[in-house]
């Protein structure tokens, strides 16, 4: 074949490769993340799929691409399954997709993901079911692996901030496909058990395979159904496993749950400070109480003694005496008073010759007064005499010196008819001299 036969144009190189590829390797599995994602209006799908050295770009049309069950996304880590070939058109080389499917962490977070979701519906989440942490710890269970550097980090930090914290440790696997079971029977173990007043679960960091024991369901219902407080420390502080959603507090590293569930010895030091203050106090303010009631209790006893009466009431008449006193000082004061000003107005109006006229006067009306008195009384008796004249003429005493009587009934009532008497009544008749008592015939 001469050397102007190998002569290709653009359009049938591109076959011949596109031929070369779709035939060379046939169908292939292919692994690598997402980036340069188009969602075409066709319904197809056009995105790049890489690793940390090389990319490709991906096509998977409307009809395979409808059975993918979850949303791409830039980052994702997907597992696809085609076969290669080339866009003549531009020349670019392609692999067309027929299925696909989560790979690798991608795989795993959507599994999380729905997890989470079930788990949020069943009230797994809500704070109404997580328990407080008790206010007095003196025992904390921890679930991990005794080998681990977790174990390690919280051991450190109780023995630094509380010495005196009783620490029971239950040995699990927390990593490999047997680990979450291990969980759960300890958790369970402990509940069992009741020797602790919680528990910290958790492990170190590590990739989310290495981690996901802790996403499984059976340790989340370990987690929720566990009747001991439960702190979740799983990786660092970036990571967020199932286990922390679940548990009653989570805890960034197992360094941060060892310190939520100690007390430093300055914050020890500090309370003990603070209760003996407060105990300081009590005892002053027990005491202040125990004296002022003391003092109530002598001034009531002071008020009961006799002497105390006796002593009131002299002090009370001494008061009233000098009260009086002061009220008759005061009243001898001002009729002295008056009795001075009235003597300066009778010296001023009391001229020697105004009191030999009225000195004169008063023996004239005197010496009058004296003969109308005289005057009057001989007036008097005269018609003294005249009264009792007429007195005596009517007096029915002067009737029965005449020899008449009056007859009284047993009623002292006065008899003036005889009809009015009986046979047999007692009656009195009185005379001018004395009284006969007398039986009606």
């Amino acid at each position: 074949m001469s050397d102007y036969e190998k002569i290709y144009t653009v359009s049938r190189l591109n076959r011949v490769a596109k031929s070369i590829l779709e035939t060379g390797l046939g169908l292939v599995w292919l692994s690598g993340e997402i980036s340069d994602l188009t969602l075409a209006v066709s319904g197809h799908w056009y995105f790049t799929l890489k690793d940390h050295c090389a990319q490709i770009k991906c096509a998977m049309f409307k009809g395979n691409n409808k059975k993918v069950c979850f949303r791409l996304k830039y980052g994702q880590q997907i597992l696809v399954h085609g076969k290669l070939s080339l866009y003549e058109a531009r020349g670019d080389y392609q692999m067309i997709v027929e299925s696909m499917q989560l790979s690798g962490a991608g795989l795993l977070k959507e599994q999380f993901e729905t997890l989470k979701c079930h788990l949020a519906s069943e009230g797994y989440f809500e704070d109404k079911y997580k328990k407080a942490l008790p206010k007095n710890i003196n025992a904390v269970g921890v679930i991990t692996s005794s080998t681990g550097a977790a174990l390690h980090d919280i051991l450190s930090v109780l023995k630094r901030r509380d010495p005196r914290m009783q620490v029971i440790i239950y040995p699990s696997q927390v990593q490999g496909k047997e680990s979450a079971e291990s969980i759960v029977s300890q958790i369970q173990m402990a509940n069992t058990r009741n020797e602790c007043d919680l528990l910290i679960v958790g492990r170190g960091g590590g990739s989310l395979e290495d981690l996901w024991c802790f996403n499984e369901r059976i340790v989340a219902d370990a987690v929720f159904q566990s009747q001991l407080p439960i702190i979740s420390a799983v990786g660092h502080e970036i990571d967020i496993s199932m286990s922390d959603l679940v548990a009653d507090i989570r805890a960034a590293t197992p360094s941060a749950a060892a310190e939520l569930v100690s007390t430093s010895k300055e914050m020890l030091d500090a309370q003990l400070k603070t209760l003996l203050d407060r105990l300081k106090n009590a005892i002053r303010i027990k005491i202040q109480v125990s004296a002022h009631q003391s003092t109530l209790l002598n001034e009531q006893l002071l008020k009961q003694d006799p002497n105390h009466k006796l002593q009131q009431q002299r002090q009370h008449l001494d008061e009233q005496t000098l009260r009086l006193q002061h009220a008759i000082t005061n009243i001898l004061y001002n009729k002295s008073h008056q009795y001075k000003a009235t003597q300066a107005k009778l010296l001023q109006q009391s001229p020697k010759q105004k009191m030999q006229i009225y000195v004169q006067q008063l023996s004239q009306l005197k010496n009058n007064l004296i003969q109308a008195i005289l005057q009057k009384i001989k007036n008097n008796e005269k018609d003294m005499q005249t009264s009792i004249a007429k007195l005596n003429g009517l007096n029915p005493l002067a009737v029965l010196a005449r020899g008449y009587a009056i007859v009284k009934d047993d009623k002292q009532n006065v008899v003036t008819n005889k009809e009015a008497l009986a046979t047999g009544d007692t009656i009195n008749i009185r005379l001018n001299k004395g009284e006969i008592n007398a039986i009606v015939n």
